[in-house]
């Protein structure tokens, strides 16, 4: 490339739905010539992709706008802060363009207004499945953006609008593109996965001479012919999630379930309009684990929301012995502006929400230790993703990137990125798995 280029430093900050948006970008851009930079000081342009969801988040989105003007000069924001364009030029009233979440032509435009392309045909070419943000061999899939659900201690309705789902063969169309170029696993993402294809009426699309319809087990299912891992994330707990399991039983996607359950007393799930009827979880939890040995299930909880009380607290903590989930985060309520639960009872006190997340997490971790110990002696399939000396770190089926636990793997010949090695398990720890690469 030419040195005359214009060049882009980028920060995606927040959830795996904001990098595939910050990826979005990066291709259009790169497409049009504009070089990327290893640090704002090289750019001629500084680009923040923020996460508004958390007042924490907003901070740290804050914090990086701010470094941005620092060490860069002319910065463009875009995101989930960029819903609330107030929030941002309050602090930094110098930033040059402010953008709202998945406003990707939007932020094109400033780039350009900022510093034009200069486009070289010959030289300015993106590969068919676009600039990734993330390792060679996995890759994140949006399907859909947007969420129909209220969630009382969640703004992303208000932030990202109602649910907007893609074609099922755009979606299969991006996946061949991806396959192609050697990812081996495919993260599926949304607000809401298993909401999929309900604002269109589940309409069939065309790939491949064959009609698929925009339906979340019929996507599941065409997924799984691309013979690569498929891993299903921000699963809500609909009824026909159970249609996905068998596929997972059969090997067709990953038997990996992220459920977001985020509390389990009836009285805080009423509050926070999520589905209250917890027995019959665990119910369909079982029935799931009957079908699907192998099923690993993730979940997030929320501790200290609004009026939560000491039984509500222990009602949590007995659901989660009784469930022995695989997989588990945790986080503390925070009174994000513009949430109803704010309004719906008093505060927890930060005392209390600290010392209930630390007996929530020791719980846990309890958990997760003893369903890692009864993988010890068997063999999994291990996705490697650094080599280290004499071996390399990876993640087994079980096992999503940079929120769940690492396989250590040791091995006799040398392990490639991106390979999936057989790895017989020989200890654990409480999130961990340690093991030694077998055959070739």
């Amino acid at each position: 490339m030419s040195d005359s280029n214009p060049r882009i430093s980028f920060v995606s900050l927040g959830c795996p739905k904001a990098l595939v948006d910050s990826e979005r970008i990066v291709t259009r851009l790169r497409a049009e010539g504009y070089e990327l930079a290893h640090d704002h000081a090289g750019a001629d342009v500084a680009i923040v992709n923020t996460c508004g969801f958390l007042e924490s988040a907003q901070a740290e989105s804050l914090e990086a706008i701010g470094a941005a003007l620092t060490e860069g000069g002319k910065v463009i924001v875009t995101g989930c802060m960029g819903a609330e364009p107030e929030k941002i030029t309050q602090h930094h009233p110098n930033v040059f363009a402010v953008t709202g979440p998945h406003q990707y032509e939007a932020v094109v435009a400033a780039v350009h207004r900022a510093v034009p392309p200069k486009h070289d045909p010959f030289v300015d070419l993106v590969p068919p499945e676009g600039i990734k943000l993330t390792p060679r061999h996995y890759a994140y899939v949006k399907i859909s953006e947007g969420c129909n659900n209220r969630c009382t201690f969640c703004i992303i309705p208000k932030l990202r609008g109602d649910l907007v789902s893609r074609p099922a063969a755009d979606v299969l169309r991006e996946v061949e593109r991806l396959v192609e170029a050697g990812v081996k696993e495919l993260l599926i993402i949304s607000q809401d996965t298993s909401a999929y294809g309900i604002d269109l009426k589940y309409a069939p699309s065309t790939f491949k001479d064959r009609e698929v319809r925009a339906k979340f087990i019929d996507l599941a299912r065409a997924l799984g012919e691309f013979g690569v891992w498929v891993r299903l994330h921000y699963v809500y707990p609909y009824p026909h999630i159970d249609e996905v399991i068998p596929l997972m039983a059969e090997g067709k996607v990953l038997p990996y379930l992220d459920i977001p359950f985020q509390h389990a007393a009836p009285n805080v799930l009423i509050r926070m309009r999520r589905p209250a009827a917890q027995e019959k979880t665990l119910a369909r939890i079982a029935r799931w684990r009957d079908i699907c040995p192998d099923l690993t299930i993730r979940s997030t909880f929320i501790v200290g929301f609004p009026g939560e009380t000491d039984a509500d607290f222990e009602i949590l903590l007995d659901w989660l012995d009784a469930a022995s989930l695989d997989r588990v985060g945790c986080f503390r309520y925070e009174p994000v502006r513009g949430a109803k639960a704010n309004d719906l009872a008093a505060l927890i006190p930060e005392d209390v929400k600290d010392a209930r997340w630390h007996s929530f997490m020791q719980r846990q971790q309890a958990i997760s230790e003893k369903r890692l110990k009864r993988k010890i002696g068997g063999r999994q399939q291990v996705i490697i993703d650094a080599v280290t000396p004499g071996g390399g770190k990876g993640r087994s089926m079980a096992d999503a990137p940079e929120i769940d636990g690492a396989v250590h793997v040791a091995a006799r010949r040398p392990l490639r990125v991106g390979e999936i090695a057989t790895v017989k398990i020989e200890s654990a720890d409480a999130y961990d798995l340690h093991g030694t690469a077998v055959g070739y």
